[in-house]
């Protein structure tokens, strides 16, 4: 199962951002609970950068910081002055003239994206990390193991991507029986949360570390485990 927890849900966003373009004010913790730091970058993989959405009033919206750092990898977003929310639960970055730079829209489960073009999307990110992960970077083979190092399987994500956004995997023969027995067969990469799927609804859901690699999600429970490329 993916995992993405939207900072708004989309209808109190909505009912607010209404209430806002008539002169009232947004309730503040919704502010906040969307303000911070977030990486902008291309679906495809590419190079992008980091934005904080901060709460404090600008032209347009609330006030921006991190421009500088789009100048090279995006540079219509270094233009960028401020941001707001978008009316649907979603979220635009505007610059000094109130133009709309993008739009970020929100789909339940997953990070809000630009629909328009090539892809971009806004995403809490590992501290370090410029880019996503793809199937093509992620292709090879990795190592299922504990924190103290214990092996559990050999994992290999093959790179060839279906309609539905999925890969196949492989196990090597020496999986420990808790893995084996989920029969996983394919894979799926969405923002940075990697899920491993078995044909009969089995998962395993893991979170992207800053060094590339990947701790098993908390909202699945149980031991600790880890994705490690080997």
């Amino acid at each position: 199962m993916i995992r993405f927890i939207p900072r708004l849900a989309a209808s109190a966003a909505a009912l607010l951002v209404c209430g806002f373009a008539y002169g009232q004010d947004i309730d503040p913790d919704i502010l906040k609970a969307q303000a911070g730091t977030y990486l902008v970058a291309p679906e495809d993989g590419g190079a992008g950068c980091r934005l904080t959405l901060e709460t404090g009033e600008a032209i347009g919206g609330y006030s921006l910081s991190g421009q500088d750092s789009c100048i090279k990898p995006l540079p219509a977003l270094a233009e960028a002055y401020s941001w707001n929310f978008d009316g649907n639960g979603g979220v635009i970055l505007i610059d000094a003239t109130r133009k709309v730079l993008a739009r970020f829209v929100e789909n339940e489960g997953s990070p809000m994206k630009t629909e328009n073009g090539a892809a971009l999307l806004l995403i809490a990110a590992p501290d370090g990390v410029d880019r996503l992960p793809t199937a093509s970077s992620l292709a090879g083979t990795w190592t299922m193991q504990r924190p103290d190092g214990e092996r559990l399987c050999g994992v290999t994500l093959n790179s060839d991507v279906d309609t539905d956004g999925n890969a196949l995997l492989s196990l090597s023969e020496d999986c420990a029986a808790n893995v084996a027995r989920l029969k996983l067969a394919v894979w799926h990469i969405e923002g940075f949360g990697l899920t491993l799927m078995g044909r009969d609804g089995s998962s395993l859901g893991f979170d992207m570390r800053a060094d590339g690699n990947f701790d098993k999600s908390k909202e699945e429970g149980g031991k600790p485990l880890s994705l490690v490329r080997r």
